[in-house]
């Protein structure tokens, strides 16, 4: 069994390093390369970039970033936004990224996961799956940033895309994404029950126990942590930074 692992996600737009609530009002909050070195001096493990803005029109995939930013890191890392086509995984790839994360498509266009893991292999191809708890707590997968609704929902989606090859999946409660104030444990071990690839949380992260919790509790393979890898304190002043090995010794 694989160790559980917590990993920053950075959110990219224009190519500076911004961070979101609930999908919404980016922030500034730094230099991306910067906050990469920084990550490189406290080890962490792994790494995850999204562009946010990118795949919209007019707004292409940032390849000279995504290579400098690649060529910065220390740990593998998985890129993610505006993925439409195998050969821009392709160009991703050559830059010097390890995974790549499908939102849209891998919704939109039913055996574009089975066609990438074919090509790249299952290892490399890490679904992203955003996710609004509705009325009655009932579950609806978002794509386009969090914008335009599916209709679908978490666990079917989850299972297919794992048939279809997916390595992993990125989920993402839109409604905790940002708050600090927990993930969404019942949206996260409603999908981690149900496949057996690696799920990785994302969304809500506040505190080291949220991040055990949604680990031991909810059965994630992976934590990912947005505003607590950029921010400090109530006031959330900006402060690049991830816990100590100590701090995660419940996990190790």
């Amino acid at each position: 069994m694989l160790r559980p692992r917590v990993l920053p996600a950075l959110l990219l737009q224009g190519g500076r390093l911004v961070k979101t609530v609930r999908f919404r009002k980016p922030r500034y909050v730094g230099d991306p390369i910067n906050a990469v070195r920084i990550f490189n001096e406290k080890e962490v493990d792994e790494l995850i970039v999204i562009d946010i803005d990118a795949g919209r029109a007019g707004v292409s995939i940032p390849l000279k970033l995504i290579t400098r930013i690649a060529g910065e890191c220390f740990m593998p890392m998985t890129y993610g936004g505006g993925i439409r086509t195998l050969d821009q995984i392709a160009e991703i790839m050559a830059a010097g990224v390890e995974k790549v994360s499908v939102n849209r498509a891998a919704v939109a266009d039913r055996g574009f996961v089975a066609r990438a893991a074919k090509r790249f292999g299952s290892q490399s191809i890490v679904v992203s799956i955003d996710v609004r708890r509705r009325l009655f707590g009932q579950y609806e997968i978002y794509v386009d940033g969090g914008r335009r609704r599916t209709g679908l929902e978490p666990v079917s989606v989850a299972l297919e895309l794992e048939s279809e090859g997916a390595g992993e999946i990125l989920l993402t409660s839109i409604n905790q994404e940002g708050t600090m104030t927990g993930y969404d444990v019942d949206l996260v071990r409603r999908v981690a029950s149900a496949v057996s690839i690696p799920v990785i949380a994302c969304g809500g992260a506040g505190s080291i126990d949220d991040v055990i919790g949604v680990v031991c509790d909810a059965g994630a393979a992976a934590a990912a942590v947005g505003s607590m890898a950029v921010y400090q304190g109530r006031n959330r002043g900006v402060l690049i930074g991830f816990p100590t090995r100590k701090q995660l010794a419940p996990l190790l």
